[in-house]
């Protein structure tokens, strides 16, 4: 792991498992899985002595810390770090526009969303043999204009999801979900309308996030 680690606030701490299991169908949601990847590819790779906080549970924070935003629609669920005092944050934003509406919670950082690329590779052999699918959260189906009748995957554990997205040649999803279906090589359409454009999700893998987080933080600790 790191130098000199600090403390670790991520998908395994005990209040967090209780509140998944009781979140249904949302408990397959993208800041689980990608709080995992963070765990796994990305922080044993980034030298620092700041603390991490991977998943949003109010009260469960730190000063000196490195915290990931995972809400981009609602970045106001992360003001209990200001009202519980906690300071010298760096907030990891996967969209630009996200660093502005966290500023005065610390320092906010780009860094662009990414996937593990060798756990993708499993699910790359699939055969393509139908047309177009929903892939996410079921909430999020009323963001935009779907097509009617289309299939809808969703409320199912990432591998049950990567596998079904394989077989389709067009994704409707966003984010992290839109990443993993280009690697998967399906074409990637909108249907959230403050996500026009599918060209803003970039395949970029773990690894290569975590240079550039080291990057980041350089910078601002020296």
């Amino acid at each position: 792991s790191g130098e000199g680690i600090g403390v670790i606030i991520d998908h395994n701490n005990l209040r967090y498992q209780r509140i998944r299991e009781n979140a249904g169908a949302n408990m397959y949601n993208g800041a689980y899985y990608y709080s995992r990847e963070i765990v796994k590819n990305i922080i044993p790779k980034v030298k620092t002595d700041r603390n991490w906080i991977t998943v949003n549970i109010q009260g469960e924070g730190c000063s000196h810390a490195i915290v990931f935003v995972h809400n981009n629609l609602q970045p106001e669920r992360y003001e209990w770090l200001y009202q519980y005092g906690f300071t010298d944050l760096i907030l990891v934003c996967g969209l630009e526009r996200t660093c502005e509406m966290v500023k005065h919670l610390g320092t906010p950082i780009y860094l662009p969303l990414s996937i593990d690329l060798e756990y993708m590779e499993k699910f790359k052999g699939i055969e393509k043999t139908k047309d177009a699918a929903f892939a996410g959260r079921k909430m999020k189906t009323s963001l935009g204009n779907l097509p009617p009748g289309i299939d809808r995957l969703t409320g199912m554990k990432r591998a049950e999801l990567l596998r079904r997205m394989a077989e389709y040649n067009q994704i409707y999803a966003v984010g992290r979900t839109a990443i993993e279906a280009k690697a998967l090589g399906c074409e990637v359409l909108p249907y959230d309308e403050r996500f026009p454009d599918p060209g803003i999700w970039k395949v970029i893998d773990n690894k290569d996030a975590a240079k550039e987080l080291q990057r980041l933080i350089d910078e601002i600790d020296g």
